[in-house]
């Protein structure tokens, strides 16, 4: 019975939250389930380390003394052969030797002269015997580097092995107790029309996000996808990085460049779905639909076209598990940001259902416990294997409990998720409200409904807001006027001035108050003017969009640079303050709707303030401070949003001291004044 599965942990997840209490039986029933898949795999394969270097055995590998040795799971299949640019592509020349459980190993012996009989950088297939009789093109799964040729739309596998490695020189940075992430893709990174380069990227991208204050990157569309446009989320080659940015010893200096600048890296990792494409994707590898997928409808994702994985099956498991262990050990990743959790959690894979919070939502027959289980495997894997620096992030928008708790609580393991109700509702307001009417106490309950001690990385917009069919906040708040009047020769006008104060004010309170870390995307941290639009048959193969327009915030006479000396300031306070740090206090003492002002506290020494009305300013705002400031233990403004230097009109003075006197206001003990001028946020200090 479930109520007699032992979860080591499970009162420290009903210390969090009493009502999962209801849902206890549920909880052990699932965490029996993982438990006894790990001790499956301790006893078939001599434990989870083991089982995750899949990498080291699958595959194509040249061997110690020149030869080649390949291992396949193909278990539909009537035979396999490879040919390639090394034997002048004979179909048949290289058979393999049918082995137990679905698998087929080939061994080549070295040239007579000692070489290796498969040459660095030549390309190589797998020519799969199916059982309708055909003798079809495939690309190994577990293949490190596929390319294709210029206008040719279809990838080939080449054998990359060559005879100078990168070798890192920087360890892996530690666990950010504050975790401020740049949402990056490397292809568009150049203001120029065209696919950027991984050594663009190093040289150019991670020097202006270091100067920017953020201590991570997240790249996207790194593991390789046939079509460009699909961002990287129709994964063709789980272990191959993308080629269209440069070779694997590219990505890795990139990597280790950053851990020199103690930025950490992340890899925005797709395990919910893979590409529908045959010649160069998993799909079909065998010649089944069943081939590391579910068959039938049930392998497919009606809404993504798509295929879904199998995690019950056994070489499907070794293939994901191996792949997260591949991009640790060979590129030196930090972690992970899992796409698409919402579709992996639920049978229904999140389609139509709203979730309202009703907790059995999340413990029904909708949940599927074999993909929850294979989450909690993975998280159980990367944090025992590696403890010291390993970060997991879960794309949700369904918000299931303890997802972000210990997997030894009955948790589902994550470190952080996403945030995701906080850019919805910061573009529903954009959309359809103007800023006199908008409702912060629904904004401040937005913010702040966030599970306790689950962990949320805020954000204003990311790249889904950034796509075309959509508009980045800069676009919603300025639109056309961002042609016209961001020249600092151009006559004043209201339109800017209004956006760039809410653009500065929406992200500031975002950071502030919305979860224990903070994510932008590439370029939204100067008002990037436009969406983001790849090269597709619809646009004409046009790269317009395609790119970031660094020119824009370079250029002193524009005023996209204030935006980002304002974003630049808000990371580096951060950084001094760690106010996302986990556990630090955070109490909303204000959020007055006529006046439209919000403060609230952070880790005891921080008091934002915000006022958003459009015209009125206030002298002597009278608001609540829980901590003294009497002299000389004052407070002192440390960021103002208004200040000349982000574009604003000055209209404060910094030497200004604050003192606070000894009146309780707002629930707090005590009570300072202040100016707080209109569309404008202030943070004060206490002074040590």
């Amino acid at each position: 019975m479930s109520s007699q599965i032992e979860v080591p942990y499970i009162d420290k997840l009903f210390e969090a939250d009493g009502y999962l209490r209801l849902h206890e039986g549920e909880i052990r029933r699932r965490y029996g389930c993982f438990k006894k898949l790990l001790s499956q795999i301790d006893a078939n394969e001599g434990g989870l380390e083991k089982f995750t270097r899949g990498y080291e055995r699958f595959g194509i590998h040249r061997t110690s003394d020149n030869g080649i040795h390949v291992l396949e799971w193909a278990p539909m299949a009537e035979g396999i052969y490879l040919r390639g640019d090394f034997n002048s592509w004979n179909q048949t020349q290289y058979p393999f030797k049918k082995l137990d459980f679905g698998k087929w190993e080939l061994t080549i012996p070295p040239n007579p002269d000692g070489s290796c009989p498969i040459k660095h950088n030549t390309k190589v297939k797998l020519v799969m015997h199916t059982r309708g009789g055909k003798m079809e093109d495939r690309l190994c799964p577990w293949a490190k580097r596929v390319t294709r040729e210029e206008k040719v739309p279809v990838y080939d596998q080449v054998f990359w092995d060559p005879p100078e490695q990168y070798v890192f020189k920087h360890k892996h940075p530690k666990q950010p107790a504050s975790l401020r992430i740049y949402e990056s893709h490397v292809g568009i990174a150049s203001w120029q029309g065209k696919v950027a380069s991984y050594p663009e990227f190093t040289r150019d991208m991670l020097p202006r996000i270091a100067k920017l204050g953020y201590n991570a990157i997240q790249l996207m569309a790194i593991m390789e996808h046939a079509y460009y446009a699909s961002f990287g989320y129709q994964v063709t080659s789980f272990f191959a990085a993308s080629g269209r940015f440069g070779t694997p010893e590219e990505l890795k200096e990139l990597v280790d460049t950053a851990h020199s600048l103690g930025i950490v890296v992340l890899l925005d990792v797709v395990h919910s779905h893979a590409s529908k494409n045959v010649v160069d994707g998993l799909n079909m590898f065998d010649g089944s639909d069943s081939c590391y997928f579910h068959s039938g409808g049930k392998g497919t994702h009606d809404l993504w076209d798509s295929r879904l994985f199998n995690y019950t099956q056994w070489e499907t498991l070794r293939f994901l598990l191996s792949n997260l262990r591949w991009w640790i050990e060979e590129y030196q990743f930090d972690g992970f940001r899992f796409d698409g959790v919402t579709s992996m959690l639920y049978h229904s894979h999140g389609i139509g259902h709203g979730f309202s919070g009703d907790y059995n939502e999340y413990f029904g027959l909708n949940t599927d416990t074999d993909s929850l289980v294979y989450m909690m495997m993975s998280n159980h894997m990367l944090h025992t294997l590696y403890p010291d620096f390993i970060i997991t992030i879960a794309e949700d928008v369904s918000g299931m409990p303890a997802l972000c708790r210990h997997v030894s609580e009955g948790g589902g393991g994550f470190d952080y998720r996403l945030a995701m109700a906080l850019p919805d509702m910061w573009i529903k307001n954009l959309k359809e409200k103007s800023d006199d009417d908008w409702d912060f106490s629904n904004i401040i309950h937005t913010l702040t409904n966030r599970r306790y001690t689950e962990k949320c990385i805020a954000y204003a917009e990311s790249h889904d807001q950034a796509l075309v069919g959509d508009k980045t906040l800069a676009f919603w708040l300025m639109d056309k006027e961002m042609y016209t009047h961001m020249s600092e020769l151009a006559p004043p006008s209201l339109i800017i001035d209004r956006g760039m104060a809410l653009h500065k004010m929406i992200r500031l309170i975002t950071m502030g108050l919305g979860g224990e870390g903070y994510l932008n995307f590439i370029g939204n941290e100067f008002g990037h003017p436009e969406w983001l639009d790849f090269p597709r048959v619809g646009n004409n193969e046009s790269f317009h969009y395609c790119r970031r327009q660094w020119n824009l915030v370079d250029d002193n006479l524009l005023k996209y640079k204030y935006l980002a000396n304002f974003d630049r300031d808000m990371q580096h306070l951060e950084k001094h303050y760690g106010w996302l740090a986990p556990g630090a206090q955070q109490y909303v003492s204000r959020k007055h709707q006529s006046d439209k002002v919000v403060v609230f506290e952070r880790v005891n020494k921080l008091v934002f303030i915000f006022n958003f009305h459009a015209n009125k300013s206030y002298t002597d705002y009278k608001i609540g401070v829980n901590v003294p400031g009497k002299y000389p233990l004052l407070y002192k403004i440390v960021l103002d949003s208004d200040s000349g230097v982000y574009g604003g009109h000055k209209r404060l003075d910094h030497s200004t001291d604050f003192f606070t006197f000894n009146e309780a206001w707002d629930d707090r003990q005590n009570a300072l004044m202040v100016y707080i001028p209109c569309r404008t946020a202030i943070v004060l200090a206490k002074q040590d």
